[in-house]
């Protein structure tokens, strides 16, 4: 089973017997077996014809229209579709079971932000980075013999600390400036670029988690309330580093961004603007399209890793004793 990521604008999805096609004009970008599909993410403008539609219904196969930066517009579900069933099972883990899984994300956070670091120390070896890279792996293990939430939460502040103090070295460009991190509201362009690329990727966390029928708002490490989706935070962590972090210091070292026309500054806050955001989100998009090949040797692309781990802690709440949640984890 797979998910099918239609990110090229102007395409058509057509059905020929049980075969879904995507298209554009002429060009042939994807052909999938029905019986083989596990749903359709559309990001940006593309149709979809109603034989599309009815058969995925028929199949119980969602259809998720989202913006090009991620954010989800909306579903096309079977009638029987929801998270009442698995909200319940969600309900019922016990706080045991809710420690493993931040442990989990925790400890992976903070070894993906070490990895990150270390890549960037064989590049270009600082003796600020291998303090940061020691004091990380020795919260690891703090956060591995935690008893409860409020300490694990406090070492991944004390990680997060940690790893921002370094990033700044991270970049080579003398006009990106990153002294310590800032959310509300981004105070630099490199906050900017990092809290937009936490959005884009939280937003279709979000998508995902609510496709999966699980309760957005029931987490493990966060806590969920009305206006917070924490269980899209809980799954975000794991890969802030490797997909938003090490593509913005790509972004700034490449040279790809400007800091003079890619930026505004307004409410006390430092924003991509209109063409910034083309900017960034094109070569997102572009990466996180880019094919992977996983243990069974097929091909797919970054895109479907957010897909798995969300289906990986919906096996968990199945059961949670006999599929422990195992958070994405970089090399």
């Amino acid at each position: 089973m797979r998910a099918l990521y239609v990110s090229e604008q102007g395409c058509y999805l057509s059905l020929n017997d049980q075969l879904v096609r995507v298209k554009r004009q002429e060009t042939l970008y994807a052909e999938v077996q029905l019986p083989l599909l596990q749903m359709i993410l559309i990001f940006g403008k593309s149709q979809v014809t109603t034989q599309v539609i009815r058969a995925c219904l028929w199949r119980n196969i969602p259809i998720v229209y989202l913006s090009r930066m991620g954010y989800c517009y909306g579903r096309i579900l079977p009638i029987e579709r929801g998270y009442r069933q698995l909200a319940r099972y969600q309900d019922d883990l016990t706080l045991s079971d809710r420690l493993q899984v931040a442990r989990e994300i925790v400890c992976t956070k903070l070894r993906n932000s070490r990895t990150v670091l270390m890549r960037q120390h064989r590049r270009q070896p600082s003796s600020s980075l291998d303090l940061v890279i020691q004091s990380l792996a020795v919260l690891v293990e703090k956060v591995r013999q935690a008893d409860n939430i409020p300490r694990i939460m406090g070492l991944e502040g004390a990680g997060a600390a940690q790893y921002f103090s370094a990033f700044g070295d991270c970049l080579s460009s003398d006009e990106f400036i990153f002294g310590d991190r800032s959310r509300r509201p981004p105070g630099n362009p490199v906050n900017a670029l990092l809290s937009f690329g936490y959005q884009v990727l939280w937003n279709h966390l979000l998508a995902l988690i609510e496709v999966h029928g699980l309760d957005p708002y029931v987490a493990c490490l966060h806590e969920g309330h009305r206006t917070h989706a924490a269980l899209a935070s809980d799954l975000l962590e794991e890969f802030r580093a490797p997909f938003i972090d090490a593509f913005v210091m790509y972004l700034i070292n490449r040279k790809m961004m400007d800091v003079r026309d890619d930026f505004v500054y307004h409410n006390g806050g430092c924003y991509l603007n209109d063409v910034g955001r083309v900017k960034y989100l094109k070569a997102f998009v572009k990466r996180m399209e880019e094919t992977i090949t996983d243990e069974f040797g097929e091909s797919q692309p970054k895109w479907d890793l957010l897909n798995q781990q969300v289906k990986a802690f919906k096996q968990f709440v199945y059961d949670p004793v006999k599929q422990p949640y195992v958070a994405y984890q970089i090399r």
